[in-house]
């Protein structure tokens, strides 16, 4: 591939993060040395839209002229990254789902006004994507790693309103990203801290966990669990089973979009992180999510890593509508 006569290096198939307002100039030579696919950004890196502004043009310029994703976890309620009094404030989707349950058009009216109001928000400062919406249901035992993130707990309802919210997000030109699949709900551990196992049945799963993801298949992105389902995989987790990706997330939901691993730092994982990261694309995801933002250890995942295949820089930049 080249561009202006010279060899373009390829992108490591990460997505990574930065660890303040502006791109330090370490952070820039590395990126330009070994770029990454995207960047996740979080309230660090976000203090108003000038700045925000400059950090994303200096990201774009140091990444060089190929497709790279930025991302946002800009959910609503308490995970919302841009928040006020910069940004407005935005709901969580549990009162959406409550607002659902009352009067079904007036929540999906209410999920894609959120997902258009997101849409706004970060398209104006050049975000292209949204870690959103949380696809998992509640449970009595859910853990609060979840909790009013989650629309609530009918599957039907839940994968309505997901679409509803994705609608939005596409009206107003940005990407969303189903999580976490194959099911959050079932967990009563918190997987930033320690690895939850789910013990439901297979038919349990598909009867319910399954069904949002199903309902959404065709979005654009997706994110994946740092959970074992016994029934599915008593061995890994989902974001590290081959099995569970090929037969659950691939198959039984039938998700085709780019599969994003959830965040590797999280204490559910063990191992060095080029060893997860490796791990992770092993077992079927596109790209791995490493979100602590310290240089040392963003080089050497980027280091690690291959480079991206030519196919999934096309699919990169069909979804970000720029030349490959």
């Amino acid at each position: 591939m080249l561009r202006r006569g010279r060899p373009l290096t390829r992108a490591r198939p990460a997505i990574v993060a930065v660890a303040g307002p502006a791109l330090a100039a370490e952070e820039a030579a590395l990126f330009t040395r070994r770029p990454p696919a995207g960047v996740i950004l979080f309230a660090r890196n976000c203090r108003d839209r000038a700045q925000l502004r400059r950090l994303v043009s200096d990201l774009r310029t140091a990444c060089g002229p190929r497709p790279l994703l930025l991302l946002v976890d800009q959910e609503g309620g308490r995970v919302q990254r841009l928040r006020p009094p910069e940004w407005r404030a935005l709901p969580a989707m549990a009162a959406v789902g409550a607002l659902a349950a009352r009067d079904p058009e007036a929540g999906l009216c209410a999920a894609r006004l959120v997902g258009r109001l997101i849409a706004h928000d970060l398209a104006e400062v050049g975000i292209d994507a949204t870690a959103a919406p949380c696809l998992d249901l509640a449970f009595p035992d859910t853990t609060e790693a979840i909790g009013d993130r989650s629309f609530g707990s009918d599957p039907e309802l839940v994968g309505r309103l997901g679409r509803a919210l994705l609608e939005g997000l596409a009206q107003g030109a940005l990407l969303g990203v189903i999580k976490h699949m194959p099911g959050h709900g079932r967990a009563r551990l918190d997987s930033h801290h320690t690895l939850p196992v789910v013990r439901a049945t297979a038919a349990e799963l598909a009867r319910a966990d399954l069904r949002p993801f199903a309902a959404c298949a065709d979005a654009p992105l997706g994110m994946t669990a740092h959970l074992v389902y016994e029934a599915l995989d008593p061995e890994r987790p989902a974001t590290l089973s081959p099995r569970l990706i090929r037969e659950t997330i691939r198959g039984a939901i039938g998700f085709r979009g780019l599969l994003l691993s959830d965040d590797l730092n999280m204490g559910a994982l063990a191992g060095p992180l080029p060893e997860r990261a490796s791990a992770a694309l092993a077992a079927g995801c596109d790209l791995v999510l490493a979100c602590r933002g310290d240089l040392a250890e963003t080089a050497a995942l980027l280091d690690a890593l291959p480079p991206c295949c030519e196919r999934l820089e096309e699919r990169l930049a069909a979804l970000l509508d720029r030349p490959a």
